[in-house]
Formats: structure tokens, C-alpha cells, sequence
């Protein structure tokens, strides 16, 4: 079963924190509910953590389980011991990191072999043959013996929600309860290629400006510690009378400081982060933390438009199979890590259970766009599942032109901060250079 650590806060305000076991993230909600908690962070004991020692598989022992259907000869299957070599390959090949590509791969197979009439071992045992990725085969044999055993697939994906979303894990389990795994497995292809396009998108963007200006603070500070000395004592040689621009000596003497006397910078970076780190972990830190999330410049709108169209998929997945508006609220909401936003559908599910309306929260919080506001009211009063299906079409062709606007906003952003460095730069390191080059500084060296 398992394991989840979590933070909760009694109504008395005094913050709570334990570790305990539960069946899913969805009953641990309910029984500190009950036990009149409200929960603050729930983070479930993940496979392969960092934070936390290995555990053991849900349903299978170890990884070597899966060797043993391992057909190579570089293993050495038919020697007792192992060559150093092999052992670090195999080592590797069991510490491989699970990618979003294969996540990805699985679906689309899995979903192509259920459109083909094959039952879920006879798919997943399928696959298993054909994954390379020795860490994910892992996973999908724990699943298998899961289903050998009577479980759903689902069950076994909550084990390893670091590598299956919540939103991904609760298609699976939507469409096993309900007898429609084929279409919510074409639901979860569709989401998972959204979100990994939306994520090459959101790279494109970021990765070559912040290289950009990486490699120019480089430039500076190679360009102040090698060559600015070096015309330096080519000018102390000669004794010329000719001195360095006031800004190069200056800086020199700066990054000559820093160097000299690095640990007082780096404590004081370190103090700094530590003491941002410590507030953002209290539950004020946190709220306000995420708060400027949704109201950074740039970011911050498309921030809250992934984060509540999420939601809102959720959702309508939810409705669609014939959940209450309630219980998909309540169900949908494990899909945002965002306290704000988690406030704000508490706030809604609290308005369902005193009759009002469910919809107002969203509209008070003034995050959300008055379209949005406005669809959901007249989609109560009309179909709301048809109006939430155009309202999450609404939502990408939104966060469409928000990633357009952030394209053509953010390079003329980092194109101003890059141009006051390379301006810097060239003042600081280049004007002595060209002096150097010009070789007026003879002149004086030489009397003339």
C-alpha cells in the first residue's frame, strides 16, 4: 500500500505533519477530512526517490525479476559472476531515467493493441517485450502482476505517480471503472502529446536566451580576469603613462575581491536562499510563493491558464463518465499543485455544499478571464458538459496566443538585459584592447 507524507493544518490553525499508509491520495483527502484536517501538502513515497530510501515494488520483488527474461549474451547468463564492465552497464540500465517519450510510447502501443481486442496482460506483457527502458519495464511488471492478480492498472500507476501525472492516472482509472479504456487511453495520447509540445514550446523559448546570456557573463568575467591584467602589464612594462578606462579598473578590483574573498559572497548567496527557501515552506511562504506564480510578469498568465485548463479537463473527463459537478471538483483538484488555486476550488466545492454557486470563487479571485466566468454560468444553464468541452478550446487557443505574446515579449526582454552586459562588456574589456591594438600608449611610453 501506499505510503504518503503529509502536511495538514487543524482548525485551531496549528500545522500537523505525519506519515501514514492509504489505499490512494484520494481516501488519505477524505479521512483527514473526516478527522477534521485540512490538508496542506500530501507527497506520496515515489518510486526511485531522492528524498526518500528505494522501496520495494508494489507487486513484484526486484528489478532482477526482470532480468531473468533477458535474452543477451552480454550479461553473461550462462557465467556465475560478471565482468566490472558488465556490472556498470547493467547498474546504468537499471538506474535509467523514465522519460516523458516513454510514457508516451507505451500509450500510444497499448492504446493501438486495446483498438485490436487485446486484453490488458495480454498488451502489457506485449509492450513489456518490446521496452528497452529497463526502469520503466520495471513499472509495467509491477503493473502486470498487479492485473494478473485482480487489481486495475490504476491502483499500481498511483504507486508511481512520478511518473504517471494524476491527470494521466485518473483516465486509466475513469476508463477501467467505467468499461471505456480504449477511448481514455486516446484521451490520455492527446493529453500527453499536448503537454509535451507545449513543453518544447515553453524550451525553444527559454533555453537559447538564458545560454545567450550565460555565455556573455562569461565573456565579462574570463574577459576581466585574463586579458584586462595582461594589458595591464603590458602598460606597467613599458611605463607608459596611459591608464585603463576608470570602469575596467573598477570592475578588476570587483571580481579581483570577490575571488580574494569568494566565501563572503557565497555565505551571503547561500543565507539568502536558505532564508527564501525556509519562508516559501510555511504555509504563508507557500501561499504567497504561488500566488506570484500566477502574477509574475510574463510567465504568470500562462502559468494560471495551463493550471485551470488542466483542471478544467479533468473535469470534463470526469463529468463525461458521469460524475456530479461536486465529486469531479473534488476529484479534479489533485491535478493542481497551486495553493492559490487549490483555495479557490475549496472555496467552490464549500459554495456546492451551502448552495450557492460554484462558479463565483473563480470569478472573485480575479485570475480567472470574464469569458471564462461567463461560459461556465451559462453552461449551467444550458449543457455544462457541452460548454466545458468549447471552454477547454477556448482555454488552448488562449494559451496559444499567450505563448505568442511571450515569444515576441521575452526576446526583447532578454535582448535589453544582454545589450546593457554586452555594453558593459565591451567598455569593461574591449575599449582596453583597442587601446592596445591602436598602440598609442607608445607615445607616451617612448616620450614622444
Amino acid at each position: 500500500m501506499p505510503i504518503y507524507n503529509y502536511r495538514a493544518m487543524t482548525r485551531t490553525g496549528v500545522v500537523v505533519k505525519n506519515r501514514v499508509e492509504s489505499s490512494s491520495r484520494q481516501n488519505l483527502i477524505k479521512s483527514l477530512k473526516s478527522s477534521d484536517l485540512l490538508p496542506i501538502a500530501i507527497e506520496q513515497v515515489s518510486y526511485r526517490s531522492n528524498k526518500t530510501p528505494k522501496k520495494q515494488k508494489k507487486n513484484v520483488t526486484d528489478i532482477q525479476e526482470i532480468m531473468k527474461n533477458v535474452n543477451t549474451t552480454q550479461l553473461g547468463n550462462n557465467r556465475k559472476t560478471l565482468t566490472a564492465k558488465e556490472k556498470v552497464n547493467l547498474y546504468l540500465a537499471k538506474t535509467e531515467k523514465i522519460t516523458q517519450r516513454d510514457l508516451v510510447v507505451f500509450t500510444q502501443n497499448f492504446y493501438l493493441l486495446k483498438k485490436a481486442n487485446f486484453n490488458n496482460i495480454h498488451a502489457l506483457d506485449t509492450i513489456i517485450k518490446s521496452t528497452e527502458n529497463l526502469s520503466f519495464r520495471g513499472i509495467l511488471e509491477d503493473i502486470l502482476a498487479g492485473v494478473e492478480a485482480g487489481e486495475n492498472m490504476y491502483t499500481t500507476m498511483e504507486y508511481y505517480e512520478n511518473v504517471f501525472p494524476y491527470i494521466y492516472i485518473n483516465m486509466i482509472k475513469v476508463g477501467e471503472l467505467s468499461g471505456s479504456l480504449t477511448s481514455s487511453l486516446q484521451q490520455a495520447v492527446k493529453y500527453l502529446d499536448e503537454t509535451e509540445a507545449l513543453n518544447k514550446k515553453i524550451r525553444s523559448i527559454l533555453v537559447p536566451n538564458i545560454i545567450q546570456f550565460a555565455l556573455l557573463l562569461v565573456m565579462l568575467v574570463v574577459g576581466t580576469l585574463v586579458a584586462i591584467p595582461a594589458i595591464q602589464g603590458i602598460f606597467d612594462e613599458l611605463g607608459t603613462e596611459e591608464e585603463l578606462p576608470a570602469i575596467t579598473i573598477w570592475f578588476a578590483g570587483f571580481v579581483d575581491q570577490v575571488v580574494q574573498y569568494w566565501f563572503i559572497p557565497t555565505l551571503f548567496v547561500i543565507a539568502i536562499i536558505a532564508a527564501i527557501l525556509f519562508y516559501i515552506n510555511t504555509p504563508k511562504g507557500k501561499y504567497n510563493f504561488h500566488y506570484f506564480k500566477y502574477k509574475m510578469p510574463i510567465f504568470g498568465e500562462l502559468i494560471f491558464a495551463l493550471d485551470f485548463s488542466r483542471f478544467l479537463k479533468a473535469m470534463l473527463l470526469n463529468m463525461k463518465n458521469g460524475m456530479r459537478i461536486q465529486d469531479s471538483i473534488e476529484v479534479s483538484k489533485n491535478v493542481i499543485k497551486n495553493f492559490v488555486m487549490l483555495s479557490v476550488i475549496e472555496t467552490s466545492i464549500n459554495n456546492i455544499l451551502t448552495g450557492s454557486s460554484w462558479i463565483e470563487p473563480f470569478e472573485s479571485s480575479g485570475l480567472a478571464k470574464p469569458m471564462i466566468t461567463e461560459m461556465l454560468k451559462i453552461g449551467m444553464q444550458t449543457d455544462l458538459t457541452e460548454m466545458m468541452e468549447k471552454l477547454v478550446e477556448y482555454m488552448e487557443i488562449d494559451i496559444d496566443n499567450i505563448m505568442t505574446k511571450i515569444m515576441k515579449a521575452l526576446p526583447q526582454v532578454v535582448y535589453a538585459i544582454v545589450g546593457v552586459v554586452l555594453i558593459f562588456f565591451v567598455l569593461v574589456v574591449l575599449v582596453p584592447c583597442i587601446q592596445v591594438y591602436m598602440g598609442n600608449f607608445l607615445f607616451s611610453a617612448y616620450g614622444v
